[in-house]
């Protein structure tokens, strides 16, 4: 019989209640309060999310990220900068003696990224789960240490058309794993660069040149092989269908628990929202 998941679908959130969310779906998981979630999930204001390990400071133009109006917050999971704008975010929260996820976090990743292959393959596009073993694989897809996110690579690399589209990270905690990543519609990349710090502007322009090598949106690949751009409704209902074939179950429409609804705000409001986290490092 198939396993049945939570899918919840929540539409727009703020930086500081988005992060929340995944976390109050983790804790009430490990808890026993609430089934394996799926969720997808979009952002208001268009915001850049930075990595647990990153230095705020040093790495982000907080001028910049006012002027042009785009909110801030700092992950639970690891990674680089991400602009999260015409994209569609999702997460996958499961408990880490779920039947079938890997002990360690790189094959993990390969079972969980299962259903973003099989979404990228929905929507027409050839896609790939590339296993960096050697050295020339590794290089192939390496980064010169750019703050921005989709060129930090693992040990399996998503690549679509030959390049890398979905960057996505975890952590676990509570004998929980949460995955979450971006699925880009579209990318501003002059935009992703002007609000991150550079010792000059020729250091800028190489990192980001370098960048758009690998990085690339679902539009930009659609338009490359001569299809039309994919709308979020369509992106979605690929990537429902994708995350249900590649863990192998169901997903039934939910919503959060009024337990978790109040977790989130509590987090929000304390952790994701407040200077003390987003600005720790």
């Amino acid at each position: 019989m198939t396993q049945e998941w939570r899918w919840i679908r929540s539409g727009y959130g703020s930086p500081a209640y988005n992060m929340a969310v995944d976390e109050a779906i983790l804790t009430a998981h490990g808890e026993g309060a609430a089934p394996p979630t799926v969720r997808f999930y979009g952002w208001n204001p268009p915001t850049l999310s930075i990595g647990y390990f990153q230095k705020a400071k040093e790495e982000i133009d907080f001028d910049a990220l006012e002027r042009e109006g785009i909110g801030f917050v700092r992950r639970a999971t690891g990674g680089r900068a991400v602009l999260h704008d015409k994209e569609l975010t999702y997460s996958i929260i499961v408990s880490e003696d779920y039947p079938g996820i890997p002990r360690s976090v790189t094959e993990a990743y390969r079972v969980l990224s299962e259903g973003l292959l099989l979404g990228f393959r929905k929507l027409g596009l050839a896609a790939d789960m590339v296993q960096l073993e050697s050295e020339e694989d590794k290089s192939k897809y390496e980064s010169m240490g750019s703050a921005a996110c989709f060129d930090s690579p693992s040990w399996y690399e998503l690549v679509v058309e030959g390049r890398k589209v979905a960057g996505s990270a975890q952590t676990r905690q509570k004998g929980v794993v949460l995955q979450h990543g971006s699925i880009l519609l579209d990318l501003d990349a002059d935009q992703l660069f002007r609000l991150l710090r550079f010792k000059n502007e020729r250091i800028m322009e190489r990192m980001k040149q370098q960048f758009l090598r690998k990085a690339v949106a679902i539009n930009d690949l659609l338009r490359s092989v001569g299809q039309p751009p994919a709308g979020l409704a369509q992106t979605e209902e690929a990537f429902l269908a994708g995350m249900a074939e590649g863990l192998g179950v169901k997903l039934v429409p939910g919503e959060l628990t009024t337990y978790e609804q109040e977790l989130a705000e509590r987090l929000a409001e304390e952790k994701y929202g407040n200077e003390e986290w987003n600005l720790r490092r």
